[in-house]
């Protein structure tokens, strides 16, 4: 199912919108709760790849939808890590972007079900379930540093018998992302090595 909407949203990504409660809808409810400020901005030009994860025309369409200002390629990290990576089809040396919301592993190195990130499998938004997760635990943070855009901070889940390790990545007291990753322990080691440095496709605001 997400294979065809991600295909279709690259040239009617209204029209997907607009079609699944858990995305258009979702994204109305979002804004109204005022969830979208919770989280900084992010570039969608990808680190590891050097090109959008989403085509220009999804990112428009997103942020009208959730009528948010923003200037390609720079946009509101929530809306564009949750719902725009949901819908992203280009693949990254670690797979597809909306894998870490459909196939349980970030979910259960949060210690939730493994379907917590499952668009359609809640009442609530996906974004909700996302931001009071990380929330959680960027109050936690194993790392901080002063970067361009103010003082990043990195925490790291503890480590369970899962297969992964939740990592969130914030700036001052707003998100960027969060995703698993397979040793807490490496990540640290590249922080320290370079700590002032914004990372995971954090997009250095004015």
């Amino acid at each position: 199912m997400m294979t065809e909407l991600a295909r279709r949203a690259e040239t009617e990504p209204s029209t997907v919108l607009e079609e699944h409660s858990w995305l258009g809808a979702a994204i109305d409810e979002d804004t109204a709760a005022g969830r979208f400020a919770s989280w900084g901005a992010s570039t969608v030009i990808d680190e590891h790849t050097g090109g959008p994860v989403i085509p220009r025309v999804l990112f428009e369409a997103l942020h009208a939808r959730a009528g948010l200002a923003a200037a390609w390629p720079v946009g509101n990290a929530g809306l564009l890590h949750v719902y725009g990576y949901l819908l992203s089809s280009v693949p990254t040396p670690y797979g597809l972007k909306r894998d870490r919301w459909l196939d349980g592993r970030l979910a259960r190195a949060f210690g939730l079900p493994d379907d917590e990130f499952v668009p359609w499998a809640r009442a609530s938004s996906l974004l909700s379930r996302v931001t009071a997760a990380a929330q959680d635990l960027l109050a936690r943070p194993v790392r901080t540093a002063e970067g361009p855009s103010g003082r990043m901070r990195l925490a790291l889940g503890d480590p369970t018998d899962t297969d992964a390790v939740a990592l969130v990545y914030g700036i001052d007291e707003r998100l960027i992302t969060t995703f698993p990753v397979a040793s807490g322990a490496a990540v640290l080691e590249e922080w320290d090595a370079d700590p002032d440095r914004p990372r995971w496709n954090a997009a250095v605001e004015g």
